[in-house]
């Protein structure tokens, strides 16, 4: 099958053929349809975070369930799927407790080398990043990352409910809690950005305020309910989003991945506000606070969001639904959609701030 595999840790694909085994276990095979870009893969194949290479990227993936391993319970073959890149147990104290995010034993959704490789070339192992590879034909993914959606919802749509929304409508409504008047702000208005703004919409939230460098992120930023937009290669963020706000919103939502963006959203907050870290920041970043000042004196809350507090196996099929209702904006997040040879050529546009979010189609 054709797969976008990194060789190199350089952030380059290269589309070639390679072998995916039949399904074991728990294991579901799956028939990609669409894959979207998201920026994180991008992060972690010019970084060193400890993944091997050769590897397969790719977590925002739909598709079409082909085979089942023998000990599947959920799923069936045809069944329309969406994979999240959360990888969870469902036997530790946090799984049972539903905070599937915060697994203590991911590995259960991974193979054991002793079982062989879900991905090879020429009989030498790819490594399956996330658990997904969805940049490929065809994918093996654990039961426990697959959502089942309804297939009256258009492959593209359903790929970015697996990262992109479930981690930006999940910040919004499971991480902060934002409540109908609330205030808030979004530092970094791409894929995940978007999504934030639609969970503060969806959760009542009255002035949504968008900050970004690219004035046409901006712009489509209005289309997610933004009601005050800020291009911050003009002006000083933090300054303007107080005034605007009177003073601070409730929750600051940081999606960049920067230390200087960190800081400002912590800035940008009233008292007893929230500032929230969603992007990925490189390894060894750090970010240093004025204890007193910027946290106690003012009660202010610093927290990291990791993939918007979600459980996918009641929140990917709420969104779907919500999406199908027409209260929740997907359509607008998809910018191109593309062949696999063309992942990347839409990396770059996605860097240079051209578009949200590009979905490549199989």
């Amino acid at each position: 099958m054709k797969a976008a595999v990194l060789n190199q840790r350089d952030g380059r694909f290269d589309v070639e053929d390679i072998d995916i085994s039949a399904p074991i276990s728990r294991e579901v095979s799956v028939d990609v349809r669409a894959a979207g870009l998201c920026h994180s893969d991008l992060h972690f194949a010019r970084n060193d975070f400890g993944t091997p290479i050769p590897a397969v990227f790719g977590h925002e993936v739909a598709g079409v369930v082909s085979a089942l391993g023998p000990d599947v319970s959920e799923f069936e073959v045809g069944d329309h799927v969406v994979g999240c890149i959360l990888q969870w147990c469902g036997r530790c104290v946090p799984c049972r407790a539903g905070r599937t995010y915060q697994c203590r034993d991911r590995s259960v959704t991974l193979r054991d080398p002793a079982q062989g490789h879900r991905l090879t070339r020429r009989g030498e192992p790819i490594h399956a990043m996330f658990g997904t590879a969805g940049f490929a034909e065809a994918t093996l993914i654990h039961e426990n990352q697959l959502a089942k959606v309804p297939k009256d919802l258009p492959f593209p749509q359903a790929a970015i409910l697996g990262c992109g929304t479930v981690t930006g409508v999940g910040a919004a409504i499971n991480t902060a809690a934002v409540r109908p008047g609330d205030a808030i702000a979004v530092i970094g208005v791409g894929g995940v950005g978007l999504n934030v703004l639609s969970g503060a919409r969806l959760a009542g939230a009255t002035q949504l305020i968008a900050v970004d460098l690219h004035p046409a992120k901006l712009e489509l930023a209005k289309r997610f309910g933004a009601t005050d937009v800020i291009d911050a290669s003009k002006t000083d963020p933090v300054e303007i989003v107080r005034a605007l706000s009177g003073g601070g919103v409730h929750h600051a939502f940081e999606v960049v991945g920067t230390q200087r963006t960190a800081l400002q959203a912590l800035e940008m907050l009233a008292d007893g506000g929230g500032a929230y870290l969603i992007g990925v920041q490189a390894p060894g970043s750090s970010i240093t606070v004025d204890i007193m000042a910027g946290l106690i004196s003012t009660q202010r809350k610093l927290q990291g969001v990791y993939f918007g507090n979600t459980n996918l196996k009641t929140d990917i099929p709420l969104y779907a639904d919500l999406y199908l209702q027409g209260r929740l904006n997907l359509d607008d997040l998809i910018s191109r959609e593309i062949d696999l040879t063309e992942i990347n050529e839409a990396y770059g546009d996605l860097e240079d701030g051209e578009i949200a979010r590009a979905v490549i189609r199989f």
